[in-house]
């Protein structure tokens, strides 16, 4: 004969080792989930610092130097050091979150609001750097810093895009930002940098492909992470995702790498142009050669592109654009027939007047592009 009391012992010790083993369990994986918060608080944000005896800027070095050529790296006569800026368990959350509920907060520009032309345009000059250059096409200026003489037939714009309406937006320096200002104010996780993509050029990349949008542009932007946990090798990161992307979209011409000029770090340079009642920070394209050594065949077709589009921009906001730069280095350039570096603004402009610049750059694509 059973004996029930038996059973129901038994039945009793059970659920209570079973209980028991999901509690250690739970235990175990609230013990892992501390340690990687712990782990990850104490990530350094590692953003190098060039030490130069020509007294040169980071972007300065960063232009210099091309990331996916570790041979080049190595052999620079530039010194360079490390600084670690302490994140907080806060900060690595924001860095590891897609910001997807905060993609449309802190926005002071009407997207849908359409730049208007013929309105007057004046360049406030807020510092004594002076935008010196070499060559000059139909009114376009290029500061030409490569080893090619470039050429009138380098300079003519007689480009023709295949893909007018593709178009991928990346950023190298994805932590790179401006000074703050009323409604955008955020914490620094380094000089003019944050893991905030709300404050840095990310935010300005989203204004971007939000207005070409408008236009009929179909635009990935790529929000990556490339300088971050680490700022060395930002350029052989953003090259990988950069292709990933183009294999996802093998038909697009129109590359950008957007980025922020570090010229003036101190935040005392903000190159400004006044457009009706617009305060709007100054644009830069840096073209990049096969001067450093690496196959570049594009180069003369992303130069060219840049100077369309600086040229539409002198018709309709004079100003709007500073000199194009054209470097040695390739800065992943290679990759497209209109791939280009475009600085928006510096350390010195506000998120606001980058977003002004993001209404007025739509324009002068669409013009250029489209028409």
């Amino acid at each position: 004969m059973v004996n029930m009391k038996v059973i129901k012992a038994k039945n009793a010790i059970m659920t209570l080792v079973i209980i028991a083993f999901l509690i250690m369990i739970l235990i175990k994986v609230i013990l892992i989930g501390k340690d990687k918060i712990k782990n990850l608080s104490l990530i350094p944000f590692i953003e190098d610092t060039i030490i130069a005896t020509n007294g040169n800027s980071l972007k300065e070095y960063n232009r210099g130097i091309d990331r996916d050529n570790t041979e080049e790296l190595l052999n620079s006569e530039l010194k360079m050091s490390q600084y670690i800026v302490q994140n907080t368990t806060e900060n690595t959350e924001i860095a590891n979150n897609d910001n997807e509920q905060n993609k449309t907060s802190n926005t002071q520009t009407n997207t849908t609001e359409e730049a208007q032309t013929g309105l007057p345009t004046q360049v406030v000059d807020t510092s004594n750097i002076n935008n010196k250059f070499t060559n000059e096409y139909n009114g376009v200026k290029i500061k030409n810093e490569s080893k090619y003489q470039l050429t009138e037939d380098m300079l003519t714009p007689n480009i023709e895009l295949e893909d007018k309406k593709d178009v991928i937006i990346y950023h190298t320096h994805t932590c790179e930002s401006y000074t703050p200002s009323p409604g955008f104010e955020y914490t620094q996780t380094g000089n003019f940098r944050t893991t905030d993509l709300n404050f840095s050029v990310v935010r300005v990349g989203r204004e971007l492909k939000d207005r070409l949008t408008n236009y009929g542009f179909n635009v990935i932007h790529d929000e990556t992470y490339h300088d971050y946990p680490a700022y060395t090798g930002s350029y052989n990161r953003s090259l990988t995702s950069v292709k990933n992307d183009l294999v996802a979209n093998p038909n697009t011409q129109i590359v950008i790498d957007l980025h922020r000029d570090a010229v003036g770090s101190s935040g005392t340079y903000a190159p400004t142009v006044k457009i009706g009642d617009d305060y709007v920070a100054q644009i830069m394209f840096v073209i990049g050669t096969d001067g450093g050594g690496l196959s570049h065949p594009n180069w003369v077709q992303n130069l060219k592109y840049a100077i369309k589009i600086v040229e539409k921009g002198n018709e309709l906001y004079p100003g709007l654009f500073k000199p194009i730069m054209v470097r040695n280095s390739r800065y992943n350039q290679h990759v497209a027939k209109a791939a280009t570096i475009m600085e928006i603004g510096a350390t010195g402009n506000t998120m606001d007047q980058c977003l002004n610049s993001m209404k007025y750059l739509s324009k002068v694509m669409d013009e250029a592009i489209n028409k």
